[in-house]
């Protein structure tokens, strides 16, 4: 079968990563890992998060969209988690 005819392997929601990128004091921030903390504890996925004061590179991306959620490493969204919209990426 050709390449382009292929569909990605789907990756199960426990081989995920989550990572919220947020800074101490952010409203939005402690919105945001609520969600996180619901959706990954539903479908056991794995998730962290990382201080933009203590990462110069994390800062420097993404200082005017904090809090940043990222699912493998790739942007998902910034500002204002929907809980719909992240449970899908982490099943489909």
């Amino acid at each position: 079968m050709s390449p382009i005819f292929r569909r990605k392997a789907a990756t199960a929601p426990q081989d995920r990563l989550v990572t919220l990128v947020r800074k101490p004091g952010c409203h939005l921030c402690d919105d945001a890992q609520v969600v996180i903390e619901k959706v990954c504890g539903d479908l056991g996925v794995s998730w962290e998060q990382k201080d933009i004061t203590e990462d110069k590179e994390l800062h420097d991306k993404y200082w005017e969209q904090i809090p940043v959620v990222l699912v493998d490493g790739r942007q998902h969204t910034f500002w204002r988690v929907n809980e719909d919209r992240l449970r899908k990426a982490l099943t489909e």
